[in-house]
C-alpha cells in the first residue's frame, strides 16, 4: 500500500511538470480563460475596434467619455483605479521560496525524504545524515544554478518604451478657458479616452483610434510579418475591410510610428488590446511538456519501477534467511537508496547550467535550462522569415530598362526622385539612397528641386520635378507598375522613345512577372520633360509619361543564414520556413539560402487541411507563407505530433504562439516583448551560426547526462543482483546499510565532474533523444558484468581470506566495499565512450581527478583511522594484488562487451 501511494503521488507529480506554477496558481487563486473563451474575447475586441473605426472622431470621443482637449489628471486617475494598469498579462517570476520548493519536488528527492524519515524513526542517525545530505546538495545546487540563469534572463525584459505623450486638460476655472498641455506619463498608466500625441519613432502604447494624422506611416511587422510600413488616416477608407489589422484609422499596441505625426484616442488598454489577446493566447495555456521533460520523466519511472521491485525482494530474502527483520528492513532501504539516482537532478542541472555558461560567452541568454538539451534533440527547426532569416532591411536588387537589361539611367532617375521627395522616405527610398556612387555621378548640387507631387495609396505613385538647366523641367515619377503604366504613352528604348503598343505592354508584363517570380518588389520609373512654364505641379501633370524601366527590391537574407542552415542540415536538423509574408518573396529568400522551394504552402491550405492531412503536409514541404499566428502554431504542433523535437525561431508577436508551442523557442533581443517572454533562448547577436553552436552544445550536454544515467543504472543493477546472490547464500549482510550509503554517496560525488567531461565527436553528429527502452537494455546488458566480479570477490573473501562467519563479517564487508566502490568508479571511464578509455578517448581533467580522489578515499576508509567508525577493518596486503587482477579483468570484459553491444544495438 505504501508503494502504491508513492506511485500515485509520483504519477501526479509527473503529470504536472510545472509544479511551481501549479502551486502559485493555487496561492494566487488565478483563473485563466479557456481557448474558447479567449477566442470569444478576441472576437469581441475586434468588433469593438471595427466599430471605433467607423465612428467619426467626435462620436468616438463621446463614447469613451473623453474630451477633445484630453482628460484631466483627476479623471485619468479615477479611470486607472477602475480599469487597471495598461500592461499585458505575462508569467510572473516565482518567489525564491517557491523556486526552492520546485527544485526540491522531484520524484527522487521526495523518495529520499521518505527514506530519511524512516531511518530517523528507526534511530539510524548515520543513514539519516547521509540521505539528508544527498537531498540538500541536490536541491541547493539546482536552485543556485537556475536562479543565476533566470537573473541574467530578466535583464532582457525591460520595455522598449516606458512613457507616452498625452494631452492633459487642466480643470477649467469659471472665468478662464481650460488650459491644455502635453505631458509624459508611464505607459502602464494609460486609460481609455486618453488623447495620445504620436511622432516618428514612438511605440504605439495601446489600441488607438486616429483623430488627426499627417503623413502617418506605421510599421506593423510585429503584428503581420510585412516589412513595409502602412499609412494610417483619420478616417476609414473602406467599410469592406477583411480583417481588423487592415483598418486605416486604428493603431495597434506593439507597433511603432515610422514617420509622420498624429493625435489619437485610446480605445483599449492592457489585455483588452489586440496585442493583449494574442499575449493571453500565449500565457493562458500551460506549455506542453517538452521532449526533454518527457524523457526525464520516462527515465525516472524506469528506475523507480526497478526500485519498487528489487527493494522488496532484498527485504524478504534477508528477512527469511537472517531472521532479523529490522536489520533486513534497514538494508532494503539502503538498497533502495543505492538504486535511486538521487544525484540525477543535480547532475542534470549542473550539466545544463554549464551549457548555459558556454552559450552566454557567445552572447546567448538561456532562459530555461532545459532548452540547452532540446537544442541537441531538435530535429526540425521552424523559423520566421522577416527579421530572422532576413536583415529586415530592403535592398535594391535590380535596376533595369523596360526589357529587363541593367540600366544606370533608371537608377539615376530613381535616385533623384528619392533624394528630393520630402514625404515618407520608406525602406525603398533608403535602399536607393544607399547608392552613394550615384550621388557622385549626378553631382546633385547641379540639380534643384522645383516641386513635388506626394505619394498616396490611391494613385500608388509619387513624383518630383527637378531641373538641371533653366530650359527644362524633368518630372520623375515612380510607383507601382500598373499605376505608372496607366499614365505612360511612350517607352524609352536605348536613346530613343517609341509609342506604347499592345505588344510592348505584353512584353512589359512578362518582364515584370519574371521579376515578381523571383520574389522582387518591382517599382516602375517614368519621366516627362517639360518647358519651365510653371513652378507648381499637380496630379494632372502625371500624364503622357515615358517609361524608363524598373527598380526591384529584396529584403535580403543575413550573411550567416545560408551557412548556418547548411550546418544544421549536416547535423540532421531539417529547416522549415513559417512566415506571414507573401509566397513570391518567401520563395526567393528560401532559394537564396538553399532551401527547397518546389512548392510554397499557403495559410489558406493549412486552414483547409484536417489534422491528419496537415501531418502529412508538414513532412513533405518546407516553406509555408501567408500564415496567421494560429497557422504557425498549428504547423508546429503537427510536427510535434509526428514525433519531432521542434524548435521555432521568431521575433514578432505573430510568432509568440508558435514559440510557446515548440520544444524550444528562439528569439532575438530586438524582438517584441511577448516573443522574448515566450522564447527559451534569446540571441543577443543576430547571427544564426549560434544555432549550430547551440545544437552541438545541446548534444554535448545530453551525452554527459546520458553517461550518468547509464553508469548509475547499470552499476546499481549489478550491485543489487550481487546483493540478492549474497543474501541468499551468506549468513550475514554482505554490507551494512551505513556502508552501502557511504559507498553510494562517494560514488555520486565522483560524478559531479561529469558536466565538464569531453564528448567524442561521433556522438555529436545526429540528434539525440531520450530512449528509456535503450537505457533499460543497456542496464541489463552491462549490469551483470560487475556482478561477475562481485561474486568473484565473495568467493575470494570467503575461501582465501576466511571471512566465512558472522565473527569475520567486517573483513568480508571491507573487501567488498573497496571492490564495489572502485568498480563503480571505473565504470565512469568505461561507459563514457564506446572507444578504448584512457587511450582512444580520455576523460576531461576534472573527471580524472575526481575519480582518482574517490578511489583513494575508498581504499583509505578501511585502511585508515576512520575504519572503526564505519565498521570496517584494514585489509591484508595480498588483497590488493587480487584487487588489481579483478579491476583489470573487469575493464577487459567490459570493453569486449561494449564491442558486442555496439555491433548489435549501436551507441547513442
Amino acid at each position: 500500500m505504501i508503494f502504491q501511494a508513492l506511485k500515485e503521488f509520483f504519477a501526479g507529480f509527473v503529470r504536472n511538470r510545472a509544479i511551481g506554477r501549479h502551486f502559485r496558481r493555487l496561492l494566487m487563486l488565478e483563473s485563466f480563460d479557456t481557448t474558447e473563451q479567449n477566442r470569444e474575447v478576441a472576437q469581441a475586441i475586434s468588433q469593438s475596434l471595427i466599430a471605433a473605426s467607423r465612428n467619426d472622431a467626435d462620436t468616438q470621443i463621446k463614447l469613451l467619455r473623453s474630451h477633445p482637449q484630453g482628460l484631466t489628471a483627476q479623471h485619468a486617475q479615477s479611470l486607472l483605479a477602475r480599469v487597471g494598469p495598461n500592461e499585458v498579462e505575462h508569467e510572473k517570476p516565482l518567489s525564491w521560496w517557491m523556486h526552492l520548493w520546485r527544485c526540491y519536488t522531484n520524484p527522487f528527492n521526495l523518495l529520499l525524504t521518505v527514506l530519511a524519515a524512516i531511518s530517523f524513526a528507526t534511530d539510524d542517525m548515520q543513514a539519516t545524515v547521509v540521505i539528508t545530505t544527498m537531498v540538500v546538495l541536490s536541491t541547493l545546487i539546482r536552485f543556485w544554478q537556475e536562479a543565476r540563469s533566470n537573473k541574467a534572463a530578466d535583464k532582457l525584459k525591460a520595455m522598449v518604451s516606458n512613457t507616452a505623450t498625452v494631452m492633459r486638460r487642466e480643470a477649467p476655472d469659471t472665468r478662464l478657458p481650460a488650459a491644455v498641455r502635453c505631458v509624459e506619463v508611464p505607459i502602464r498608466q494609460l486609460v481609455p479616452g486618453e488623447l495620445v500625441v504620436l511622432s516618428a519613432g514612438d511605440m504605439i502604447p495601446a489600441d488607438l483610434r486616429v483623430l488627426s494624422a499627417k503623413d502617418l506611416f506605421v510599421s506593423q511587422a510585429a503584428m503581420t510579418g510585412e516589412s513595409l510600413p502602412v499609412e494610417k488616416f483619420a478616417e476609414q477608407k473602406s467599410v469592406q475591410t477583411a480583417t481588423v489589422l487592415e483598418l486605416d484609422n486604428i493603431l495597434f499596441m506593439g507597433t511603432n510610428v515610422v514617420s509622420g505625426s498624429a493625435t489619437a484616442v485610446v480605445v483599449e488598454t492592457g489585455s483588452r488590446t489586440y496585442f493583449g489577446t494574442l499575449a493571453q493566447r500565449v500565457t493562458a495555456v500551460d506549455r506542453m511538456p517538452t521532449a526533454f521533460q518527457a524523457g526525464v520523466n520516462r527515465v525516472s519511472w524506469l528506475l523507480i519501477r526497478f526500485m519498487l521491485v528489487m527493494a522488496p525482494l532484498v527485504l524478504f530474502i534477508n528477512g527469511f534467511t537472517k531472521g532479523d527483520w529490522v536489520e533486513a528492513c534497514l538494508f532494503a532501504l539502503s538498497v533502495a537508496v543505492g538504486l535511486t539516482p538521487e544525484m540525477l537532478p543535480m547532475i542534470v542541472t549542473s550539466t545544463l547550467a554549464k551549457g548555459a555558461v558556454v552559450m552566454s560567452r557567445k552572447k546567448v541568454i538561456v532562459k530555461h535550462l532545459d532548452a540547452i538539451q532540446n537544442f541537441g534533440a531538435m530535429d526540425v527547426l521552424c523559423t520566421d522569415k522577416t527579421g530572422t532569416l532576413t536583415q529586415d532591411k530592403i535592398c535594391l536588387e535590380r535596376h533595369t530598362d523596360v526589357f529587363g537589361e541593367t540600366s544606370d539611367d533608371v537608377l539615376r532617375m530613381a535616385y533623384l526622385n528619392s533624394r528630393y521627395q520630402t514625404g515618407l522616405k520608406n525602406l525603398l527610398d533608403v535602399a536607393v539612397l544607399e547608392h552613394a556612387e550615384i550621388s557622385r555621378q549626378l553631382e546633385p548640387y547641379d540639380w534643384r528641386k522645383v516641386d513635388e507631387i506626394p505619394f498616396d495609396f490611391t494613385r500608388r505613385r509619387m513624383s518630383v520635378v527637378v531641373a538641371q538647366n533653366p530650359a527644362t523641367h524633368v518630372l520623375i515619377c515612380k510607383g507601382a507598375v500598373e499605376e505608372i503604366l496607366s499614365v505612360c504613352t511612350h517607352v524609352r528604348h536605348g536613346n530613343t522613345s517609341e509609342p506604347m503598343t499592345a505588344a510592348l505592354l505584353e512584353r512589359i508584363g512578362k518582364v515584370t512577372a519574371g521579376l515578381n517570380a523571383e520574389g522582387l518588389r518591382v517599382v516602375a520609373v517614368a519621366i516627362k520633360e517639360t518647358l519651365p512654364f510653371k513652378d507648381t505641379y499637380g496630379v494632372a501633370d502625371e500624364s503622357e509619361l515615358t517609361l524608363l524601366g524598373y527598380v526591384a527590391f529584396l529584403d535580403p537574407p543575413k550573411e550567416t543564414t545560408a551557412p548556418a542552415l547548411a550546418a544544421l542540415r549536416e547535423h540532421g536538423v531539417a529547416v522549415k520556413i513559417l512566415t506571414g509574408d507573401n509566397a513570391l518573396v518567401t520563395a526567393k529568400i528560401c532559394h537564396e539560402v538553399g532551401l527547397d522551394t518546389s512548392l510554397v504552402v499557403l495559410g489558406a491550405d493549412v486552414e483547409r487541411k484536417s489534422d491528419a492531412a496537415l501531418a502529412e503536409l508538414v513532412e513533405r514541404y518546407n516553406v509555408f507563407a501567408k500564415l496567421t499566428p494560429a497557422h504557425k502554431e498549428r504547423v508546429v504542433r503537427a510536427l510535434k505530433a509526428n514525433g519531432h523535437v521542434v524548435g521555432f525561431m521568431g521575433d514578432g508577436i505573430n510568432d509568440a504562439p508558435a514559440l510557446r508551442a515548440a520544444d524550444i523557442g528562439i528569439s532575438v533581443d530586438t524582438a517584441v516583448d511577448i516573443a522574448k517572454e515566450a522564447a527559451d533562448i534569446i540571441l543577443l547577436e543576430k547571427s544564426l551560426m549560434v544555432l549550430e553552436a547551440g545544437v552541438l552544445e545541446g548534444r554535448r550536454t545530453f551525452a554527459n547526462m546520458l553517461k550518468y544515467i547509464k553508469m548509475t543504472a547499470s552499476s546499481n543493477f549489478g550491485n543489487v543482483f550481487s546483493v540478492l546472490v549474497a543474501s541468499a547464500f551468506i549468513p550475514f549482510l554482505p554490507m551494512l546499510p551505513m556502508q552501502l550509503l557511504v559507498q553510494n554517496l562517494l560514488y555520486d560525488i565522483s560524478q559531479i565532474a561529469i558536466p565538464f567531461d569531453n564528448v567524442d565527436a561521433d556522438q555529436l553528429k545526429k540528434p539525440q533523444r531520450w530512449q528509456p527502452a535503450e537505457i533499460g537494455r543497456f542496464m541489463l546488458f552491462f549490469g551483470p558484468i560487475s556482478s561477475v566480479f562481485d561474486i568473484t570477490t565473495f568467493v575470494l573473501m570467503w575461501f582465501v581470506f576466511g571471512a566465512n562467519s558472522p565473527e569475520h563479517q567486517t573483513l568480508f564487508q571491507s573487501g567488498w566495499f573497496v571492490v564495489g566502490l572502485l568498480t563503480q568508479t571505473l565504470i565512469v571511464h568505461m561507459i563514457r565512450t564506446q572507444k578504448i578509455p584512457f587511450i582512444q578517448s580520455r576523460a576531461a581533467a576534472p573527471l580524472l581527478m575526481m575519480t582518482g580522489i574517490i578511489m583513494a578515499i575508498g581504499i583509505f576508509l578501511p585502511m585508515g583511522p576512520l575504519a572503526g567508525y564505519f565498521k570496517l577493518q584494514p585489509l591484508p596486503p595480498i588483497y590488493f594484488a587480487y584487487l588489481v587482477a579483478i579491476l583489470v579483468g573487469y575493464m577487459t570484459l567490459t570493453q569486449w562487451m561494449k564491442r558486442v553491444y555496439v555491433r548489435r544495438y549501436g551507441w547513442q
